[in-house]
């Protein structure tokens, strides 16, 4: 599990959620099933809210949530984006199957992780699992990754197939390819007559949908930069103070915030123990006694109204730019339904 800890620092490296690749999306029916157990592969009812339900961040929406993508609007694009691939491929008389998108949907809804963002705030959740997520968000669906050949992989890239990496001396190697740009080199003028697409059929999903891949990562490192700048606040430093007694008197020593608790109370093996659901039920408590979330919340959605001031018309832009890369997404899936 990834600790809330680190979020500030790591949420601008998460942000690129739009992702458009070669191991996206494939089928369209919602009736799919994972081969292995009958189980959906996608279950949208583990897809999370975009606002908290329940909790001390029930109905809690930071300032910069306004401008990331949601993660039914992170499926939209991925899934049109690679029905559009494979269709691209069939047109040059390769059939390929992709993954689809949204079968391993993530704890939140977007870069904040606004249910975990200051420690756990869940005591339905705590009672049960602890600082650990549902069995739910821990299991991981498996799908059928194609195989392509040295030509598909042409097609679809617009380059040719990485290289395997050369393993260092001792070591066996395994099955994972190069990273992209890694030994590899323009794909082919054309293939079965027809002339090979700039960024192959990749790229040309990504100029269908008008995807330009701008902004994520810029609103990541706002929301970043405003937890850390919270953290230094004089109203969250005493609220965390007051925590860090509650929770003294409740016999955790030395936990100096939400953060320490986190670190203690997650387990090796992603079974709950009773010490840890103790721990966590301790933790959610105090916080609600002490108001931290609620005046942590407040003390960030001040600092990120400020950043969105003074960032205003870049961050419009790339809620703009946004919006219309999912509309057309919208259109072009309703597009392949018929």
């Amino acid at each position: 599990m990834q600790h809330i800890k680190q979020t500030a620092a790591a949420v601008a490296l998460a942000a690129s959620a739009l992702l458009v690749s070669a191991c996206s999306s494939g089928t369209t029916s919602d009736a799919t099933k994972n081969a292995a157990d009958g189980r959906p592969i996608v279950n949208k009812e583990n897809w999370p809210k975009r606002i908290p339900t329940s909790g001390l961040t029930k109905d809690l929406s930071l300032p910069l949530e306004a401008y990331m993508a949601s993660y039914e609007e992170q499926v939209t694009v991925e899934q049109a984006a690679n029905d559009l691939q494979q269709s691209c491929m069939k047109d040059y008389g390769i059939d390929l199957t992709l993954p689809r998108a949204g079968a391993n949907p993530p704890p939140s809804d977007n870069d904040a992780n606004i249910e975990r963002r200051y420690g756990i705030t869940d005591r339905a959740e705590a009672e049960k699992y602890g600082y650990e997520l549902p069995p739910a968000l821990q299991e991981h669906t498996e799908q059928a990754m194609p195989d392509l050949s040295e030509v598909e992989v042409e097609v679809l890239t617009g380059h040719t197939k990485p290289e395997p990496p050369k393993a260092p001396t001792g070591v066996r190697t395994g099955e994972r390819l190069a990273a992209p740009g890694q030994g590899v080199k323009p794909a082919r003028a054309e293939y079965n007559g027809k002339k090979l697409k700039t960024g192959g059929c990749v790229g040309w999903s990504k100029e269908q949908l008008g995807l330009k891949e701008v902004g994520p990562t810029f609103v990541a490192q706002l929301a970043g930069d405003s937890l850390m700048q919270s953290m230094k606040d004089d109203k969250v430093i005493k609220a965390t103070a007051a925590w860090s007694s509650c929770m003294d008197g409740k016999g955790h020593k030395g936990l100096a915030d939400p953060y320490k608790a986190m670190d203690q109370g997650v387990t090796n093996d992603g079974k709950p123990s009773r010490e840890s659901i103790a721990l966590a039920v301790d933790d959610i408590d105090c916080k609600k006694q002490t108001d931290l979330v609620k005046i942590w919340f407040g003390v960030e959605s001040a600092i990120q109204d400020k950043q969105i001031a003074d960032n205003k018309s870049r961050l419009t832009g790339i809620k703009e730019q946004h919006g219309k890369e999912v509309a057309a997404a919208r259109k072009q899936m309703a597009a392949s339904d018929q």
